[in-house]
C-alpha cells in the first residue's frame, strides 16, 4: 500500500530563492518539452527522452535526473488526453527521486538538488508523518503553496491478509447523518453543514464587498471548509474500521458510485448535495481497512432504505421520512438509518444467488430462484 507524507521544509531565506529559482526553470523546461510534444504528436517519455534529452540539459543546464523528471511529468501530463494542449505553471510541482533527494530522518533534514547543488535542509512533520517516512520508497513532490514549501513523500507499507469472517460491520453514508453503522452508533453531519453554511455565507458577503482586503480574506480561508471536512471524514472512517477490527468483523458499504447522475434533487438541495463527499469517506475506509487487515465488501444499495431489518419486507412507504423506520408488515420500529445498516451488512453476508437455466436451483429459502434479489424480493426491481 502506498500512502503519502506530508512534510514542511524551512529553508532559509537563500535556499528559498533557491527552490523558488528550481521549480522556475524546471517548470520552463517542461513548457519546451510540452511544445515539442504537442506539435509532433509525440507523448510518450521514451520518444521524447530520444528527441529532447540533450537539447533540454544544454538549454536549462539542469541535472541529468531533472531532466529524466521533467520528461516524466510532461508524459504523464498526456496520459489521459491527446486532445487538448497541457500548460505548466511557473511554480508547479516537481517529482524528486532518490539520486536528487536524501532524506535524514534522525536529523530531520532533507538533502534535495537544487540550481546551486545539493543543499541541506530542516523539515517540521507530525508524528504520523514520522513513521511513514521510515518507509519512504518512490518519488517526492516538491510544493510550493502560498509561500512555504513542502515535500510529499510516498511511503510504501505493507498490507496484513485480511481474515475471512462470518459478520460486516454495516455502513449506511447520507448527508444528514455523514454515517451510521449495524450497531446503532450515529456519526451526524451537522457539525460540517453549520460549517458549510457559515462559509458560504461569508464567502458571498466578501465576493459582493469585492476590495482587496475581502480578497485577501477570501485566500485566507479558502480550502478551510473542504481541510475540516476531510479530518471528520478521516476520523469517521477509523473509527468504524477500528470498531469492526475489535470485533472481529469485516466493514460492508454501499457501492454509490455513479449516485449523483442517477438521482435528483431539489434546486435548493443543490449546494448541500455537492457538498456531500460520501466519495471520500469511501476511500478513506476503503484504504484505513486494508491498512488494519480488515475485510471490506461493497454491497449493492438496492432497497436497503426499503427493507425491513427484521422481517425483510420491503415497501417503500416503509421510509416514513428521512430519521423514521416502521415495517408495514410487522410493525418493526428503528432509526431509518440504523434498519439500512443493518441491511447492508445483511447483503454482504447473504449475497444474491442467481439460478442456473440448465439446473433446477432453489434458493436457500427454497423459492424458485430466476433471482433472488440480495435484499429478499424476488426478481429484480
Amino acid at each position: 500500500m502506498k500512502l503519502v507524507a506530508q512534510i514542511k521544509l524551512q529553508p532559509s531565506a537563500q535556499q528559498r530563492d533557491l527552490l523558488k529559482a528550481t521549480l522556475e526553470r524546471a517548470n520552463a523546461a517542461c513548457n519546451a518539452i510540452n511544445d515539442y510534444a504537442w506539435v509532433h504528436k509525440t507523448f510518450s517519455q521514451y520518444p521524447l527522452h530520444k528527441a529532447l534529452y540533450y537539447d533540454i540539459k544544454g538549454q536549462f543546464e539542469l541535472t541529468a535526473q531533472m531532466v529524466v523528471r521533467c520528461l516524466s511529468k510532461v508524459a504523464d501530463a498526456y496520459k489521459k488526453d491527446h486532445d487538448s494542449k497541457c500548460n505548466f505553471s511557473k511554480y508547479g510541482s516537481i517529482a524528486y527521486d532518490e539520486r536528487i533527494l536524501s532524506y535524514y530522518t534522525q536529523k530531520g533534514v532533507v538533502s534535495i538538488w537544487t540550481l546551486a547543488g545539493r543543499q541541506q535542509i530542516p523539515y517540521v512533520c507530525g508524528k504520523r508523518a514520522k513513521g511513514l517516512l521510515l518507509n519512504q520508497k518512490g518519488e517526492s513532490d516538491l510544493l510550493y503553496h502560498r509561500g512555504e514549501f513542502y515535500l510529499l513523500a510516498t511511503c510504501e507499507l505493507s498490507e496484513p491478509t485480511p481474515k475471512e469472517v462470518d459478520e460486516y460491520l454495516g455502513v449506511d453514508r447520507g448527508i444528514i447523518n455523514i454515517a451510521t453503522d449495524s450497531d446503532g452508533n450515529i456519526y451526524q453531519g451537522a457539525r460540517v453543514e453549520r460549517r458549510r453554511k457559515r462559509f458560504a455565507k461569508q464567502r458571498q458577503s466578501l465576493q459582493k464587498k469585492g476590495t482587496k482586503s475581502a480578497k485577501r480574506k477570501l485566500r485566507k480561508i479558502s480550502g478551510k471548509q473542504a481541510r475540516f471536512q476531510k479530518d471528520v471524514n478521516h476520523c469517521t472512517a477509523k473509527e468504524l474500521v477500528k470498531r469492526a477490527k475489535r470485533t472481529k468483523r469485516g466493514v460492508a458499504i454501499e457501492n454509490l458510485k455513479g449516485i449523483n447522475l442517477r438521482t435528483r434533487v431539489r434546486r435548493q438541495d443543490r449546494d448541500r448535495r455537492g457538498n456531500w463527499s460520501f466519495a471520500q469517506l469511501g476511500d478513506y475506509i476503503t484504504y484505513k481497512a486494508a491498512l488494519y487487515g480488515v475485510l471490506l465488501r461493497k454491497v449493492d444499495p438496492c432497497y436497503t432504505s426499503q427493507r425491513c431489518a427484521e422481517c425483510g419486507h420491503v415497501e417503500k412507504s416503509n421510509r416514513l421520512s428521512q430519521s423514521e423506520f416502521l415495517c408495514k408488515a410487522c410493525g418493526h420500529q428503528a432509526h431509518a438509518d440504523v434498519n439500512a445498516a443493518r441491511n447492508v451488512s445483511w447483503v454482504a453476508v447473504n449475497r444474491p444467488i442467481v439460478s442456473d437455466t440448465t439446473k433446477d436451483r432453489g434458493s436457500a429459502r427454497g423459492k424458485p430462484s430466476a433471482l433472488v434479489h440480495p435484499c429478499g424480493t424476488a426478481g429484480g426491481r
